[in-house]
């Protein structure tokens, strides 16, 4: 419980002033912000250190801006020297496997933090053509909207099927959280 208390007052500050230090564009953010929040959202539903997870989702990029070709593999060092633990470094790496990293999705976190990467992307998108934001957005249309290829082209569909299979959750429920802890966070759903 102490080690839990140490991890809220110190490493999730850290995570934000990583955020700020290596992360500038203002887009990027709010896709680690939606990351976060659902990240954030899972670990309560699974009774697992919520700011942990929710710095894993805040820090997943961290490396994007700076480093595209070599993301995420550039962020370990800096977590790491910046003392955050294994777990969260690997979930880091895992969220990018097999494409750019050799670090297979193994711990909870892991499976989580790629679960809910792709998806929160493409809610975000989806929601942008919609007057009322993430408060109109449903999962059928999210799963309709999915196969239009053309939409959102630079979103992996295979990776979110993939993400809901790891975490042994249907699409469809999933997408629905997903929606539900990205309208609660008002950096990402402002309000009207």
């Amino acid at each position: 419980m102490f080690s839990e208390l140490l991890y809220k007052m110190s490493d999730i500050k850290t995570a934000y002033n990583l955020l700020d230090k290596f992360i500038k564009n203002e887009n990027l953010k709010k896709h680690c912000y939606s990351v976060e929040s659902v990240m954030r959202f899972y670990a309560g539903q699974l009774g697992e250190n919520s700011d942990k997870w929710a710095s894993a989702g805040l820090l997943h990029d961290l490396d994007w801006e700076m480093f595209p070709d070599t993301h995420p593999n550039t962020a370990a060092p800096i977590l790491l020297e910046s003392g955050f633990d294994e777990e969260l470094v690997e979930a880091v790496l895992g969220h990018a496997y097999p494409d750019r990293t050799d670090v297979p999705r193994i711990s909870l976190l892991s499976k989580y933090l790629f679960a809910c990467d792709e998806i929160t992307g493409f809610v975000m998108a989806y929601s942008l053509m919609k007057s009322g934001g993430l408060n109109e957005v449903e999962p059928r249309s999210i799963k309709k909207k999915m196969k239009d290829k053309a939409f959102a082209k630079n979103v992996n569909r295979e990776d979110i099927q993939k993400g809901a299979d790891e975490i042994g959750m249907e699409l469809e429920v999933h997408i629905q959280n997903v929606i539900n802890a990205m309208k609660n966070d008002s950096r990402v759903n402002p309000p009207n």
